[in-house]
């Protein structure tokens, strides 16, 4: 119902586009648009209903939305074949997608934020089910330790202080208290665990930047004007702003609309704060559209002073056959091959006599969009995951890493658990493993036969058994419901979060991508959607194969 809602939407935003679409798109090209979205997503739907002409229809919405990346994965799928160039074919067009996030802000940042909210969240849900399959067995252990050693009484307090500043305070105590009873390589996970928090205030800054930016009025309007995509919306969005970023798109929304008076005011008060080349370049295209070109050949002259641009010496070209002086245009024009040959290429595509197609003009870059994004992060927030400001996390995970040093390089004796029949041992107890990681009844029944009577040894084999055969159905189980939690379970830590967390990751991927596009687009991300939805299955069906394998060769 609510795709339905949407693609409506997309058609009544659209419906002018699609009765007229060709004189549209060129009305467009004159305002200096080179994309619509809008109608870009309603070609794709009419593509699903019409097999046939599928190809056609990507084709013209790519043409209408060339930065757009859905479009190309769509035109990926609908040239896919078995043969070899259609096979090809549909990676080209692959690869011409992932391109486009470089040239579309706004997909690659909700691609950015769903990636890193995926990382983060997918790496605490991870540790919390470690602690979950961990906790109930090596609780005992440690109650063990605590019967046996009064002084781990102050320990247990001091992390349940701790853990009541922030729940991931309280899972990585019980981290720490479980790292007591790791193996020394499976303790790498509770480091990783400590050290994350250590760096949780940029972490949260960071979370906050993207949520931030999400809502940027301001930051909307400069996206739009330097993507090509609206003008309008800038010139009340951007109207009063004072920053450098601002008022240079500003200033080309102006220009675009044909206010070329006020751009050129804005343009000159920016040339006053610093000069650059591509305030000149956009400074002469104001020129150029008053019809004023000693002025706008002045002002691209200024630019190529500073830095070679190949729209300075593109738009020399233009200037100089216009006024039928065709070997200084052909000469300029060269230079501007030399410069930037694909740049060139895409204004000799978007060609026309209007003012915002016959000269071109310079744009914010890419990399200038993500600076103004880590400029204006806003105020950072814990998200609740804290009592206190996310420094005190910060501290406390020191001490954290601290107090989980000198637990496993002071305290040695530890309780421990017989690999047979898994009754817990402990070296202050005198309980010691006799041998081969087995308690003394183990080892009088497995390997010194004659201690006891045939009766006893053999009740207590069968017993043996019985545990070893529960464990073994037990892992069988949690194989079929988590990846790598099979081997947590076994004391394996460290191999079974490196199933684990991947999977969450990939797993958790769809659901951020459709948080972040916020049910905006139809087809968000799709392709990184599909992509995680099959990396997840990838790794549960070889989680399963190698846990299986493990189990019936008694590794596990």
């Amino acid at each position: 119902m609510k795709r339905l809602l949407v693609i409506i939407l997309l058609y009544l935003t659209a419906l002018p586009v699609i009765c007229f679409s060709e004189e549209i798109y060129e009305a467009r090209l004159n305002s200096g648009l080179r994309s619509t979205e809008a109608y870009s997503y309603l070609l794709m739907e009419k593509s699903r209903e019409h097999g046939a002409e599928s190809v056609q229809l990507l084709k013209e919405a790519v043409k209408t939305s060339p930065d757009l990346p859905p479009v190309y994965f769509a035109l990926a799928n609908a040239r896919f074949s078995l043969s070899l160039p259609g096979t090809f074919e549909s990676v080209e067009h692959v690869i011409g997608g992932i391109s486009a996030y470089t040239r579309n802000f706004w997909y690659a940042f909700t691609l950015a934020g769903s990636l890193f909210f995926s990382i983060v969240l997918s790496f605490v849900v991870a540790m919390s089910v470690i602690v979950a399959a961990r906790f109930p067995g090596d609780i005992r252990l440690f109650a063990h330790d605590l019967s046996e050693a009064k002084y781990l009484l102050f320990l247990l307090a001091l992390l349940i202080v701790i853990s009541g500043v922030s729940p991931l305070l309280f899972i990585a105590g019980l981290l720490v208290l479980l790292g007591m009873y790791m193996k020394k390589l499976d303790r790498i996970v509770v480091y990783l665990f400590l050290a994350f928090l250590v760096f949780s205030p940029l972490l949260f800054r960071t979370a906050s930047l993207f949520l931030h930016t999400l809502s940027s009025s301001p930051l909307k309007a400069i996206v739009e004007v330097n993507e090509s995509k609206d003008n309008k919306y800038a010139l009340t969005a951007l109207k009063d702003r004072d920053n450098y970023p601002a008022l240079f798109s500003y200033a080309l929304a102006l220009k675009r609309e044909g206010h070329y008076n006020e751009a050129v005011a804005v343009y000159q008060k920016l040339l006053r704060e610093r000069p650059d080349p591509r305030i000149y370049v956009n400074l002469g295209n104001c020129y150029a559209g008053l019809k004023n070109m000693e002025q706008a050949r002045a002002s691209y002259l200024k630019a190529l002073e500073i830095r070679p641009l190949a729209s300075a010496y593109y738009n020399l070209s233009q200037i100089s056959r216009e006024n039928l002086d065709f070997q200084k245009g052909d000469d300029y024009f060269k230079q501007a091959l030399a410069v930037n040959r694909d740049a060139v290429a895409g204004y000799r595509a978007i060609y026309g006599r209007s003012p915002n197609r016959f000269v071109v003009d310079e744009t914010l870059p890419f990399s200038e969009l993500w600076a103004l994004v880590l400029k204006n992060t806003g105020k950072a927030s814990a998200f609740g995951a804290s009592v206190l400001p996310p420094f005190f996390l910060s501290g406390a995970a020191l001490l954290l890493i601290m107090l989980n040093f000198l637990l496993n390089t002071v305290i040695r004796e530890k309780a421990y658990r017989c690999k047979r029949c898994n009754v817990i041992l402990c070296p202050r107890c005198e309980n010691r493993l006799a041998w081969g990681s087995m308690c003394q009844a183990c080892y009088a029944s497995v390997v010194k036969m004659d201690e006891l009577e045939v009766k006893e040894r053999v009740s207590r084999l069968l017993s043996i058994y019985e545990h070893q055969k529960r464990r073994r159905t037990i892992m069988k189980t949690l194989s079929f419901l988590l990846p790598g939690v099979p081997q947590i379970y076994a004391g394996k830590i460290l191999p079974g979060f490196l199933f684990l967390w991947p999977f969450f990751f990939f797993l958790l991927m769809p659901f951020t991508n459709r948080i972040f596009a916020g049910g905006g687009f139809l087809y968000a991300h799709g392709f990184f959607t599909w992509a995680s939805i099959f990396f997840a299955g990838l790794i549960y069906i070889i989680s399963n194969i190698i846990t299986r394998q493990r189990i019936i060769k008694g590794w596990l």
